[in-house]
């Protein structure tokens, strides 16, 4: 069965930026995005994918695919 895939962790590197860096920007507390980063998520909200994509300068798939 297809799964949907974080790249969370490759676009953190690419920008030098750490994990707490970002839930800082976006608003969002790092455990949370810990748990989007180790694809145990269960839902995503609109907010924060649009939060997530303007810290990161991305889009929604440079964020995440489905394999």
């Amino acid at each position: 069965m297809p799964e949907v895939v974080c790249h969370l962790d490759d676009l953190l590197a690419r920008r030098g930026m750490t994990l707490t860096a970002l839930a800082d920007q976006v608003g969002v507390t790092p455990v949370n995005l810990s748990v989007l980063k180790n694809n145990r998520a269960k839902a995503v909200r609109f907010s924060t994918l649009v939060a997530l994509c303007e810290a990161l300068d991305c889009q929604p798939g440079d964020l995440f695919t489905v394999e």
